[in-house]
């Protein structure tokens, strides 16, 4: 059975020491008497210098007591059949031993202590001696009292490491929490560029097609694209850098986000490259639209204009929006689908995009064939 005190922290100088500390009051004691019994009796040197050495033996076996608990428990408490001084040392060793909990060889080790405890009292006192009884009445109290006392530190080691193991889930639990966050950050950042980076490539692409293939521009007219190209790589430049500058912000203010009301800029972009869009807006109180809701907003327009371009290049593309509080906000755009028309690079990872967006804001989107159009509908929350 696995032990969760196994796995608490080493113990410090104080912590290695208080069992010599505890075993050393009782050594003395005993170690004082014998002192005071071989100077009335100097016959009685040899035995009290005997008695002392079993308990220093003793206490050397203490070293072990940590790693080896069953086998130093044992023998320690063997020495006192013979020895009054290593009770000290084998006061501590058993309570160390309770400490483990196995009931049978506590149960093995406090069988011999008392059986011990009787030999030493009736070797010394005799059968008779009223001092017997009593010194083998208290010793069996005390050993009592030893085992509850390794069942309540027991008791604190379960419970401090409960509480370790407690604390570590916790900080396993945030650690977790945090790498969640930042994984949805990066999710968030990489729609951004996707958003961003596929809605400005396409237009470029559509422009510099327009200066490769057609041949009947005026000089003018075809500074007016070079222009327009210029503008928009400089534009993915500047949103490239905003979507970047997230991963280095910190605490700093999120700089200003497209809304809803920038889509009128955004349709003169695509209008001036050449795609042919028309608008029907019968949004109503559109001052009230939340600022998140409104970028969603934007990014879903510009990502379906995108589509367009790749999928229906040269199509008229129609975007209707309308909502109001309370109502919702809805966005439907469409576009004819050519015939055989294949997938450009990329195709549906914007939509899947797009479809992981909504979501999250709490909103619906959907995508269908319908009467020979790509239908892009999306609905977005608008609370009252």
């Amino acid at each position: 059975m696995h032990d969760r005190t196994e796995n608490q922290p080493p113990p410090d100088r104080f912590g290695l020491a208080l069992p010599y500390l505890c075993a050393a009051p009782p050594m003395l004691f005993h170690g004082l008497i014998r002192v005071v019994l071989a100077h009335q009796d100097p016959g009685r040197l040899a035995a009290a210098l005997a008695d002392v050495g079993l308990g220093l033996a003793g206490l050397v076996l203490m070293g072990w007591h940590r790693r080896h608990p069953w086998p130093v428990a044992l023998a320690t408490a063997l020495l006192t059949a013979f020895s009054a001084t290593a009770v000290g040392p084998a006061y501590v060793a058993y309570v160390s031993l309770c400490t483990h909990r196995r009931w049978r060889r506590i149960t093995v080790v406090a069988a011999v202590s008392w059986a011990c405890l009787v030999v030493y009292a009736t070797t010394w006192g005799g059968v008779r001696d009223q001092a017997t009884v009593v010194s083998v009445t208290t010793g069996t109290v005390i050993l009592g009292a030893l085992t509850v006392l390794g069942l309540y530190l027991r008791g604190r080691r379960d419970l401090a490491a409960s509480r370790r193991e407690t604390a570590l889930a916790a900080r396993r639990e945030q650690a977790q929490r945090i790498e969640q966050a930042r994984l949805a950050e990066r999710v968030k950042i990489a729609q951004e560029m996707h958003d961003v980076l596929a809605h400005r490539i396409s237009l470029l692409s559509m422009l510099a097609g327009g200066l490769a293939y057609r041949r009947d521009l005026t000089d003018e007219e075809t500074r007016e694209v070079a222009l327009a190209i210029q503008q928009n790589a400089h534009q993915s430049l500047n949103e490239l850098r905003t979507v970047l500058g997230a991963l280095r912000r910190d605490g700093s203010p999120e700089p200003p986000q497209p809304g809803l009301d920038d889509l009128e800029t955004l349709f003169g972009e695509v209008r001036a490259a050449g795609q042919r869009v028309e608008v029907a807006d019968t949004v109503d109180g559109r001052e009230l639209l939340p600022a998140q809701t409104g970028r969603h907003a934007y990014r879903i327009v510009q990502e379906a204009l995108t589509n367009a371009r790749k999928h229906a290049p040269g199509s008229r593309v129609t975007a209707e929006l309308g909502g109001r509080p309370g109502h919702g906000l809805r966005i439907r755009v469409s576009n004819p689908v050519p015939s055989g028309a294949p997938a450009g690079p990329g195709g549906r990872l914007g939509l899947v995009g797009l479809a992981e967006r909504t979501r999250m804001a709490g909103g619906t989107l959907r995508h269908s064939v319908h009467n020979g159009s790509f239908v892009l509908d999306a609905r977005l929350p608008w609370q009252a």
